[in-house]
């Protein structure tokens, strides 16, 4: 496709459909609507970037992300201690602290084992995970993993390497979803709800 502007123009569409969810139409209307809205947008927006890259670091403790270390909920003094949620990625993180579902504190993987991908276990943060359970105020670890191939094969991976800790290890039930209709649910979904059926 032939360049309609100059090269930092295309440099800014470039970067911007590198984002999830845009692509080079999308990232052509953002970068449009940037630079009208220069002073509004594009100058705040640039600020917030540049002061992400100064002090956004990853928890030593979580490996959560934030602008201290240890983060925010690490040294929150009203989490539950006893609990551990493992995440593959910050973003389940965000997810389970948006729906406030989880009150202790978290462990994020950076990923789940996928061999195809050449993602093994010392890619993961799996070696600070098992370490943090042997801690003597840890008593559970839920293993809030996608219900995918490479986040079950994880979690059993986690599961195995928690034997000897004396930690109960439980993982988000899987089933039908709040709001859900039956016809419109995969087979998978409907048998895993029918064998993890509760009392009503």
């Amino acid at each position: 496709m032939a360049s309609v502007a100059g090269p930092e123009i295309e440099r800014l569409i470039q970067l911007l459909a590198r984002l999830p969810g845009l692509g080079p139409r999308s990232a052509r209307r953002a970068a449009l609507h940037l630079i009208k809205k220069r002073d509004a947008l594009m100058t705040p927006l640039a600020g917030a970037l540049q002061l992400a890259i100064d002090r956004v670091q990853v928890c030593q403790v979580c490996s959560n992300i934030d602008t201290v270390n240890p983060c925010t909920i690490c040294t929150d003094a009203r989490r539950d201690p006893s609990t551990i949620v493992v995440v593959a990625d910050v973003a389940d993180l965000w997810a389970l602290e948006r729906a406030n579902a989880a009150p202790g504190k978290y462990h994020v993987l950076g990923g789940t084992l996928s061999p195809l991908d050449g993602v093994g276990p010392g890619d993961l943060t799996i070696d600070a995970l098992v370490a943090r359970a042997h801690e003597p105020e840890v008593a559970e670890i839920i293993l809030a993993l996608n219900a995918t191939v490479d986040g079950q094969t994880t979690a059993h991976y986690i599961t195995d390497l928690l034997q000897d800790a004396n930690v109960k290890v439980t993982r988000l039930a899987h089933g039908v979803p709040v709001g859900g209709e039956l016809d419109y649910l995969d087979e998978g979904t409907l048998s895993a709800a029918m064998r993890q059926r509760t009392l009503f």
